[in-house]
């Protein structure tokens, strides 16, 4: 090759990188600064660590933040608070909280349950959205969302909304369950509403579980107001949801040894408004406030009745009346609220907000941890000491399920 090919070739290798060079700078000055929800940048999601699983210690912790009503920030105002907090108080002390917790707790899983974002507060509610889920993602932790009654009165309408929450960082919602065959039918069947799923949690690691489901999680999207006949009302959990429940239960009976089922690993369910029954809970003992009365559908759909058939459902955690944190227990299941959470939310003067925390511990064999055997909750309020209320156990294995 003479030298004269060799300078042509060398030529034409620095021009091609020049070019290539120029195109990457143009893409990045002319285009990224595009790709930004407000001053968010749009990239690649990133995922947590999967699957979920309990701890070395044999404990896997959930917050549950039950209605946020986070609006604009620091310009969206508080509600319900002391004149002399007024003056200050803004969303940023929902941030502040929902970090306190965090540090206070280092949870597994954070479930947010609705009503995180006041619609009618915000111009825009996927930046909402972003500054209200913004401390799980800084801390890195994987979240679970549902939607309450409120989170589509902005830009955003229900379907749109879950699906940018289970694209967002460290999420783990999900929209949807995959259309399934139904063979009776012999159609697709579909699920009312956006924002149900399931989230199965592993054993410890190195435990002979700790490839298999111990505890599971349902996400139900319990709507926001519909008319039934000429009467406007809350909504409320379809047929075709508690069909998939039921379901999705059938099948993990049917993994399970011996197809009974007190061989169901314990589950919780997570939704937003809280179903008719709960009324009834008055008129027992209860553990916590019960301040306020129940806005639920006037439907009875028919949901207690599917976790008593199913057995496995422990305990359902709620949200929407935010002066109610307690727990009752309806027929052996617990139904908690979250307690009302966000600045932004109403409450009442000197009732301080509050989340909820929810533990699970496994059982502990020769060798290994085994199944799940106690559940229990507790509550933390955004005073000077984020003081610990109200801790009880929720429900405790037999020996028999335990060494299952």
């Amino acid at each position: 090759m003479s030298p004269a090919t060799v300078t042509g070739n060398w030529k034409l290798t620095i021009l091609y990188l020049t070019l290539i060079i120029s195109l990457l700078y143009s893409i990045e000055t002319l285009i990224s600064h595009k790709l930004h929800i407000d001053h968010n940048q749009i990239r690649l999601k990133r995922s947590p660590n999967l699957p979920l699983r309990f701890r070395d210690d044999g404990t896997f912790k959930i917050l549950q933040v039950a209605d946020m009503h986070f609006g604009m920030g620091s310009i969206t105002r508080c509600r319900d608070v002391t004149d002399a907090e007024y003056g200050y108080c803004s969303d940023l002390n929902t941030t502040r909280f929902l970090r306190r917790m965090i540090e206070a707790e280092r949870p597994d899983l954070i479930a947010f349950t609705g009503d995180n974002i006041f619609g009618s507060s915000t111009t825009d509610a996927a930046e909402s959205l972003l500054q209200a889920i913004g401390p799980a993602i800084e801390y890195g932790i994987p979240w679970a969302a549902i939607l309450g009654n409120h989170d589509q009165e902005s830009t955003m309408d229900r379907a749109e909304l879950m699906t940018f929450l289970s694209l967002m960082d460290f999420s783990v919602s999900q929209i949807n369950p995959p259309l399934e065959d139904d063979s009776e039918r012999g159609a697709l069947r579909s699920i009312d509403g956006f924002g149900n799923y399931r989230l199965r949690v592993h054993g410890a690691p190195g435990s002979l579980l700790s490839n298999s489901t111990v505890f599971d999680l349902f996400f139900l999207d319990s709507g926001d107001r519909e008319t039934v006949q000429g009467r406007r009302t809350y909504g409320w959990i379809k047929d075709s949801q508690l069909s998939w429940l039921q379901d999705t239960c059938k099948q993990g009976l049917n993994q399970n040894m011996g197809n009974v089922p007190s061989n169901l690993d314990p589950a919780l369910a997570f939704f937003h408004i809280p179903i008719p029954e709960v009324r009834d809970l008055w008129y027992t003992p209860f553990i916590g406030q019960f301040q306020e009365g129940v806005a639920c559908s006037i439907v009875q759909s028919g949901v207690l009745n599917t976790f008593l058939s199913l057995g496995n459902v422990k305990a359902a955690f709620i949200g929407h009346d935010h002066l109610n944190d307690f727990c009752g227990n309806l027929k052996g299941v617990w139904f908690c609220y979250g307690g009302g959470f966000g600045y932004h939310a109403y409450g009442r003067r000197n009732w301080h907000r509050r989340g909820r925390l929810i533990e699970a511990k496994l059982g502990k064999g020769r060798d290994t941890w085994t199944g799940v055997q106690r559940i229990k909750t507790w509550k933390r309020l955004d005073d000077g000491d984020l003081s610990k209320i109200d801790e009880q156990v929720l429900w405790e294995a037999s020996s028999y399920s335990f060494l299952k």
